[in-house]
């Protein structure tokens, strides 16, 4: 095969976000834990912070959503869908949440959640 017959595979290297969201997240073990409510990017650096986890029940005005550190997933295509390393359906939730209608949060709150995650956090 010559160098001009070789063929790159680009895609899906860069997903936008929209297709993101409402993508399932499952534990080690296969379990669905939620899915992606959003994705939190940082607006100078461009960087993902971390990942909004809708996680049981209906989600209504001012229901609760989960915050995990987008370096706790793994996108699986075997399952189209991300794998939470060491996340279980108990660490979420007992983990840090947030209102759905939140859409700032101080820095003290979102150190909280990385702490709580054991993840540095992306500042």
């Amino acid at each position: 095969m010559e160098a001009a017959d070789t063929i790159v595979d680009y895609s899906h290297q860069l997903i936008s976000s929209a297709r993101v969201e409402g993508t399932p997240v499952y534990d080690l073990a296969g379990r669905k834990l939620g899915s992606i409510h959003a994705v939190m990017i940082h607006k100078h650096s461009g960087q993902v912070a971390y990942a909004v986890l809708s996680f049981g029940g209906f989600l209504g005005i001012g229901g609760h959503v989960y915050p995990i550190p987008w370096e706790k997933l793994t996108y699986d295509e075997a399952r189209h869908g991300y794998v939470a390393a060491e996340v279980t359906a108990e660490t979420v939730s007992n983990a840090p949440s947030m209102r759905l209608d939140e859409s700032d949060r101080p820095r003290e709150v979102e150190g909280e959640m990385y702490a709580y995650w054991d993840v540095n956090p992306y500042w």
